[in-house]
């Protein structure tokens, strides 16, 4: 069973996706909320696994409560305004519904949830071999095979692969959310590798192929013991 929160500051919105929710046998409604730090209660308490959240509300919109959120549930942004859609993606939220909603379309959106909730517990990000991140103007596709890894500059990344770099505006945390954590790994607080292109671990550092070259990427001490982890389950 999907436990199921609804946040919108318009009452027939929470109604039209009450009456939904009450369709679906794997939902159920643990609560309707008309403002976001009234939904902060209930994430917290840790006992949501799936929020249809709309946007522009009022104290708090429902992209500033995403960024707030340290380990979100899963995030269906429902909205009339088609202009969040991209940031909404770059948080890492599974569907974006556009007001008003036919249920035919919440219910693809549910059906996109319990996909990815299948794969998380194979311990995978998602069902796709891709992802896409904001760059130079445009939506940029980045295969998770061509990655190398990736480092942090403040509010920017870099997402060096195999040939060329993608520099985009996000930060490490909200793009490791997108990353199959069965296939990379954050060895700093600055870089994150995949873990396929790992050649070999050189006391504090992990040594990689870059451009035909030998590249050494720092190990922070925080994550060494993963590292280590990650060596001795003979995943390398």
């Amino acid at each position: 069973m999907i436990k199921t929160l609804i946040v919108d500051d318009e009452p027939l919105a929470l109604d039209i996706l009450e009456s939904y929710i009450e369709k679906l046998p794997d939902l159920t409604m643990i609560g309707k909320c008309d403002n976001a730090i009234e939904a902060n209660d209930y994430i917290q308490k840790g006992e949501v696994d799936l929020v249809f959240l709309d946007i522009n509300m009022p104290q708090m919109t429902g992209l500033e409560l995403i960024k707030s959120l340290s380990n979100p549930p899963k995030i269906v942004i429902t909205t009339a305004y088609a202009e969040h859609a991209v940031e909404g993606f770059e948080l890492n939220a599974t569907d974006y519904l556009m007001k008003p909603i036919a249920f035919d379309r919440f219910l693809k959106a549910v059906n996109k949830v319990k996909e990815r909730m299948e794969t998380n517990g194979k311990g995978e990000a998602s069902g796709d071999d891709f992802f896409f991140v904001k760059a130079d103007k445009k939506l940029v596709k980045i295969k998770f095979s061509e990655i190398l890894y990736i480092e942090g500059l403040k509010d920017y990344v870099i997402i060096k692969k195999e040939e060329g770099r993608v520099i985009a505006l996000q930060t490490m945390k909200s793009l490791q959310a997108k990353l199959p954590a069965n296939l990379f790994q954050r060895i700093h607080r600055s870089y994150i590798v995949n873990i396929g292109r790992i050649n070999a671990v050189v006391g504090n550092s992990i040594e990689l192929t870059e451009s035909g070259k030998a590249k050494h990427i720092p190990i922070g001490k925080n994550y060494k013991d993963e590292v280590l982890r990650i060596v001795e389950s003979n995943k390398l």
